[in-house]
């Protein structure tokens, strides 16, 4: 068996990229595909990730009960994941991930409390592309850096924020404030107790109207959706859709206290996933409108796994698909994620793609596409994915790793390992036969789940400080 690149104890180190690498080891057909990929003109990038959006919810997964036409467009018209990643089960860190290019035992935000923020030294993506000449914009949740702390947006490479910025806020849809870069933006329809601005809708409009500026320089947009993350609610006029389509019994699930229990649970949180699916047709439609579909990348995914105390109850839509699991997890439920992509003339339509990979490999991803690898900085885990996007089917063994905590696993190849909780037994999947992770077959391959162990045990450092600088309670629940 080949080992990946790995980190030494010692400190890390890149040993190459994965396109320098694959290069050497898949000669000229490679080669001539990041020819092509150099060529091409440097694409807009549009991330839109939702929030607890489970594996099975959207219908090119295989739900059945909740309309997705616009992401399932998505994938019609370029490439489907099966085997895409999300940076760790839970949120904040899951985000340090995507932002920073650093897995969960490297990543500098590993607390899930919301106010940890990113440090001065850290580098994001959106740096990244901004020193290479991208207008950067971020519309949405953020939570790696509450208001006067060195993690806000703009001190992170983006040029223009506006949404939440500490994500106990983003868990309400009808808060009377949202943020607009170091400013807080009032919503006067839900003062005093009114709910007529749905944020998520406010959020969006704003977002449309900076992808459709009229701009010379290319622009990376992070699209960072609260659906369907609590609190489940939706605007009436969405709701109506599912209303009487589902036997609504009494629901039986953990009550959580300060969110109000919706009429029609299980419609509620279709509907909330319906509209957010509308909210990427919008996006599209502007692209289309504007002739920027042909020089625009769109990836749509999800930060973790869904959320096993949603009011709509998981199992009811089957929310893992196959998978075991769920948010918090570190079985597939709580870490694939569904995820699409299209590029009109460059992706080719109605792929589908069981190449691995995670939030750790979008930094590397959007430097080589935004030819900005100049940019990178020196520490990072992940490899770029273009020559996949490119058609080419060049999968290796790369070493995937997650962690809070409370447990940790990884993946290499076909295989993967989960310790549920630190200092219990290793668990060993074989994922190529058992994507339900239902045979734990770490006893049958003792010399395998040793050597992929040692991997996994050099991929941890300790946390830095965890700053947190939580607000009083009560100040985010408006």
């Amino acid at each position: 068996m080949d080992y990946p690149r790995t980190k030494t104890n010692q400190g890390y180190h890149m040993d190459m990229n994965r396109r320098t690498f694959m290069q050497l080891t898949t000669g000229s057909a490679l080669f001539a595909v990041g020819a092509q990929a150099q060529k091409a003109k440097r694409p807009n990038i549009i991330f839109v990730m939702a929030d607890d959006l489970g594996y099975g919810h959207v219908g090119c997964y295989g739900q059945d009960k909740i309309r997705t036409p616009n992401i399932d467009r998505i994938a019609a018209e370029g490439i489907k994941y099966t085997d895409a990643y999300a940076g760790c089960p839970q949120c904040a860190p899951s985000r340090s991930v995507l932002m920073t290019g650093l897995h969960a035992g490297h990543t500098p935000v590993r607390g899930n409390a919301g106010g940890i923020p990113l440090r001065d030294e850290d580098v994001t993506v959106a740096e990244v592309l901004q020193k290479a000449g991208y207008a950067t914009g971020l519309f949405g949740k953020w939570g790696l850096g509450e208001a006067g702390t060195t993690g806000i947006p703009r001190k992170q490479g983006f040029d223009e924020f506006f949404g939440y910025l500490h994500q106990k806020h983003a868990h309400f849809y009808y808060t009377d404030y949202l943020w607009h870069n170091e400013e807080k933006y009032p919503l006067e329809g839900n003062k005093y107790g009114k709910r007529t601005q749905y944020t998520h809708d406010v959020i969006m409009e704003k977002a449309l109207d900076w992808i459709g500026e009229d701009r010379d320089e290319p622009f990376f947009c992070f699209v960072s959706l609260t659906i369907p993350h609590h609190e489940w609610t939706v605007p009436e006029s969405s709701l109506n859709e599912y209303l009487g389509k589902f036997d609504e019994d009494e629901p039986q699930y953990t009550w959580r206290e300060g969110y109000a229990l919706p009429r029609a649970p299980k419609a509620n949180m279709a509907a909330m996933i319906t509209h957010m699916d509308e909210g990427v047709g919008d996006i599209l439609d502007l692209l289309d409108e504007k002739g920027m579909r042909e020089d625009t990348l769109v990836i749509f995914t999800s930060d973790n796994g869904p959320d096993r105390y949603s009011l709509a109850e998981a199992d009811f839509f089957n929310a893992s698909g196959p998978l075991r699991g769920y948010k918090y997890d570190m079985y597939e439920g709580g870490l694939r994620v569904p995820t699409v992509a299209t590029w009109p003339g460059t992706i080719e339509a109605g792929r589908v793609s069981d190449e691995p990979w995670y939030f750790a490999d979008i930094m590397p991803t959007f430097a080589e596409l935004a030819d900005a690898e100049a940019h990178m900085p020196d520490r990072c885990d992940g490899w770029s994915i273009v020559p996949n996007m490119m058609g080419k089917d060049v999968q290796q063994a790369h070493l995937l790793y997650w962690e809070t905590n409370e447990a940790r696993a990884c993946r290499y190849g076909k295989w993967k390992l989960v310790q549920p909780e630190m200092g219990s037994p290793i668990e060993l999947y074989d994922l190529e036969n058992d994507v339900g992770e239902s045979n734990n077959v770490a006893s049958e391959n003792e010399g395998l789940v040793t050597r992929i162990t040692r991997m996994m045990d050099s991929q941890h450092e300790p946390a830095p400080p965890q700053i947190n600088p939580d607000a009083p309670d009560g100040q985010y629940y408006h």
